[in-house]
């Protein structure tokens, strides 16, 4: 009975403890753009420059009756489609270099280099080879996180206890049955951790090919902003990107707290 008790107590200050961290976290949000309101309104910040939580709630309402759902919706599935594509082919690459030990070795100062390589500085390439449309910005999306997916990935694999593979191997277990009975089930908080990752690189990626070709956006706002001084239009752009990531977040984060239940 004691025991039942300490832990339905345990239980208690630990919700209490979440529930309080949220509270201080709206607050600090909330503090955040009441201080930015009060400098503008007061004339301590140029309100034309750095915009303010009013204006922007005014050009929010201009955007929701013009086309704003519609450059959420692109920039959303740009982003989707790069995180997807950049998750999978990268855990598939990375299963590759862990099979073949030969292959690791050849591909290993590649895979460096191409990671250090600036993404940025391959954006007319890859408009020359994709177009001038959501295919590049795509693509420029799978080059950021590929890379950063493939070492990740594969640095959780290799950290695999050698005991227990050669535990399996001498029970008659081939790489296959290795692969799939070991390494990827030990390797799953490392995959979810990659998926995180992943989330930001993506919108990074994405907003970066919108800046250098896009017709439509959330990136083409901001620029389309920029050019014609509409801070206003940049700022809530900007805001509007932090909600969606932080969305996006979450639900890889809910994601692995389902997959860390069920285990």
């Amino acid at each position: 009975m004691k025991t039942r008790t300490l832990r339905e107590t345990y239980l208690r200050n630990k919700r209490i403890e979440k529930v309080e961290i949220i509270l201080i976290q709206i607050a600090i949000l909330v503090a955040f753009f009441g201080l930015w309101e009060l400098l503008a309104r007061t004339g301590v910040i140029d309100s034309f420059i750095t915009s303010s939580p009013s204006r922007m709630l005014r050009t929010l309402k201009l955007l929701v009756r013009q086309d704003l759902f519609k450059h959420i919706g692109i920039t959303l599935l740009e982003c989707i489609c790069g995180f997807t594509i950049a998750t999978v082919l990268g855990t598939v690459i990375a299963v590759l270099l862990w099979w073949s030990k030969k292959l690791r070795k050849v591909l290993e100062p590649y895979i460096v280099v191409l990671n250090s390589l600036p993404k940025i500085a391959l954006g007319p390439v890859i408009i020359i080879w994709m177009g001038a449309g959501y295919k590049a910005i795509i693509m420029m999306t799978v080059l950021i996180c590929i890379i950063v997916t493939i070492m990740s990935v594969l640095s959780g694999f290799m950290a695999c206890e050698e005991d227990k593979i050669l535990l399996m191997r001498s029970m008659g277990a081939g790489k296959f049955r290795i692969l799939f009975k070991l390494i990827l089930p030990a390797s799953l908080p490392n995959l979810l951790s990659v998926l995180k990752i992943n989330v930001g690189l993506s919108w990074v990626g994405v907003i970066m090919g919108e800046y250098l070709v896009s017709g439509a956006g959330l990136g083409y706002l901001i620029i389309y902003g920029g050019q014609v001084f509409k801070l206003d239009l940049v700022m809530t752009s900007t805001v509007i990107l932090c909600l969606l990531a932080a969305l996006m977040y979450l639900g890889v984060a809910l994601a692995e707290k389902l997959v860390k239940r069920s285990r």
